[in-house]
């Protein structure tokens, strides 16, 4: 590929430009308009004077970068183009319009690549007369940073013009994994089924666009939330996508969600229009601005009482955390288990987790100390007699929590706060079994406890309101981002999280990707700290497939219902890294 030929200098077209030219290879820019090539060719000139800023190239370097690309508005510069790569809007008429004006003017042998996300690459390779030569090359978004790149074949793709094509990818310094001609690929299928949930989810008024995201970035360490995402990407693109993925696959989760329609036709695309679910300060800007939907600061008045005392009922991993964070926010705490043996390993792991964030310079010895000093534990229920909040840590089975809240209501004084730190059951039904289900919460800690931020307060329908303030300050006086919302199974994190994995056990057990390339896709393509099936391994199995059978109960939604390779899985006793083997085998 001594010279490469781009079609489009939209935010797209102009990246990959950049990408090629500062591989040293000359580029022919090609737009419709000398309008569209003048912005073009800023968008390339700005952000090759942003990379020389920062130090990324020398200022020659930028020079020689911008003086490898010739820009026109003749498709005929594409004469002696080695290789064509088209990045236009998403309508399949007019790629496959200027794939057959390309195919009548560059040499026989020259390859031509479409950037589509979501369009069949069949579909538009038959508009020319080399269908062999043609193949989908899906950059991600910035092209000059995202070091990822989908390669789709079709089914009459030569191998030889696939291995050429990732050649150069790999040339470009880009990782191609090579995948069929399928509605969304690898990463957008299974990363466009996630932002139609949470569009869903803020439609529905289930929680606050600002809960939503800060949700998913700190309980799963996303570098964006759905919904800002949403806004980035451009609502009408997304609807796109979402729209050409139902209509090729007829999968329910990929029908586009109404709101995004409604934006869309209210002209609110997101950044590029200066309003989507956000407000921003202008068209193109990153700025959100506060609008009619801010939430104010979260305060510890309107009812809200002063916690003093926490009861802990549980030894495990998360009883112990929650216990260490409450004792270094200088709350007093006791903790329950059934035997002096395990009250004893969790005075022992709760010392060991201290001792550890001193000596990294976290804690101080005397803080440490203090810590330690203001917890208790014990093996008698009644302990947490005198308690202003009882947290409930134990196994996930809701009788065994039902037969504790029923416990507890009877051994804490009126008032108390009862709460609940399930990830996944039914809050009511544990409020139910007691008298005071007004009292009853759920606080749901994400592992480990005392690293994470975010705790997700969740209300009951009987849930008081000056209840949910209390706890929602308290989540503040304990250093933790308080997000909001109902009672249904999931909450918002497994809601939103375990619908994406179960897709990506779909995706492999259609044969479609290896675990290795769909981990890639992900990670690379969407910024993931994890990819699904190393999240899987590590989450377990078993406890992954609880979930998703519980929001399969819930929601009766068919693309819920748990992947049969995943229950094969749990069957087998291959629970993930726990007892070393899951998708993958460990040492």
């Amino acid at each position: 590929m001594q010279r490469v030929g781009v079609v489009g200098l939209g935010t797209m077209g102009a990246g990959i430009a950049e990408v090629i030219a500062r591989s040293g290879i000359p580029v022919i820019a090609v737009e419709l308009s000398q309008e569209s090539l003048q912005r073009g060719r800023e968008r390339l000139a700005g952000s090759t004077a942003r990379a020389v800023s920062r130090g990324k190239m020398t200022a020659d370097q930028g020079d020689d970068l911008l003086g490898r690309v010739h820009f026109t508005t003749d498709l005929s510069g594409l004469a002696d183009a080695d290789l064509v790569i088209e990045a236009v809007p998403e309508r399949l008429d007019l790629k496959r319009e200027l794939f057959a004006a390309i195919d009548a003017i560059v040499r026989p042998e020259a390859v031509l690549a479409t950037n589509t996300s979501s369009l069949s690459v069949t579909d538009i390779s038959v508009a020319t007369g080399r269908p062999a030569q043609v193949v989908g090359l899906h950059f991600f978004n910035p092209a000059p940073v995202q070091a990822f790149v989908e390669i789709v074949r079709t089914v009459v793709s030569a191998d030889a013009v696939v291995d050429q094509v990732a050649d150069f990818a790999r040339s470009l310094g880009k990782e191609p994994v090579v995948v069929g001609d399928k509605a969304g690929f690898i990463a957008n299928a299974l990363l466009f089924g996630y932002l139609n949930h949470a569009a869903s989810m803020y439609e529905q008024r289930y929680a606050t666009r600002e809960d939503i995201d800060e949700a998913m970035r700190l309980g799963c360490g996303l570098p964006m939330g759905p919904l800002a995402l949403l806004d980035l990407i451009g609502l009408d693109t997304a609807y796109e996508i979402l729209d050409t993925m139902y209509k090729q696959g007829r999968d329910r989760l990929h029908a586009p969600s109404p709101i995004l329609k409604q934006l869309v036709t209210a002209g609110l695309k997101g950044r590029k229009s200066g309003r989507g679910f956000y407000s921003y300060d202008g068209p193109q800007s990153p700025t959100v601005v506060p609008d009619t939907q801010t939430p104010g600061p979260v305060t510890s008045g309107a009812g809200a009482a002063e916690i003093m005392r926490v009861g802990v009922v549980g030894s495990g991993t998360m009883a112990t955390g929650i216990i260490e964070v409450f004792a270094k926010a200088g709350i007093d705490v006791v903790y329950q288990a059934r035997s002096e043996q395990k009250v004893e390993a969790v005075r022992k792991a709760l010392g060991k987790s201290l001792e550890k964030a001193v000596q990294r310079g976290n804690l101080t010895d005397d803080e440490r100390d203090a810590a330690l000093a203001r917890v208790r534990g014990t093996t008698v229920l009644e302990d947490l007699s005198d308690v202003d909040l009882a947290v409930e840590a134990v196994v996930e089975d809701v009788d065994v929590k039902r037969a504790l809240f029923e416990n507890l209501d009877e051994i804490c004084r009126p008032g108390v706060i009862l709460a609940t730190t399930t990830s996944s059951l039914p809050v009511i039904e544990l409020a139910a079994a007691t008298v005071r289900p007004q009292d009853v919460i759920g606080l749901h800690f994400f592992n480990p406890a005392p690293m994470m931020r975010l705790v997700e307060v969740v209300s009951t329908v009987s849930t008081s309101e000056a209840v949910a303030m209390t706890c929602m300050a308290l989540c503040e006086r304990i250093g933790k981002h308080a997000v909001r919302c109902g009672d249904r199974a999931g909450f918002i994190v497994n809601a939103l999280l375990f619908p994406y994995l179960n897709d990506a056990v779909r995706m492999l057990e259609a044969n479609y990707a290896s675990a290795d390339d769909i981990d890639l896709a992900m990670k690379r393509g969407c910024g993931y700290p994890m990819g699904p099936f190393e999240l899987l391994d590590v989450v377990g199995l078993d406890v992954s497939l609880a979930i998703q059978r519980t929001l399969y109960l819930e929601f009766r939604e068919p693309g819920f219902a748990p992947a049969p390779r995943l229950e094969h899985l749990v069957t087998a006793g291959y629970l993930g890294r726990k007892t070393g083997r899951g998708f993958r085998t460990y040492a």
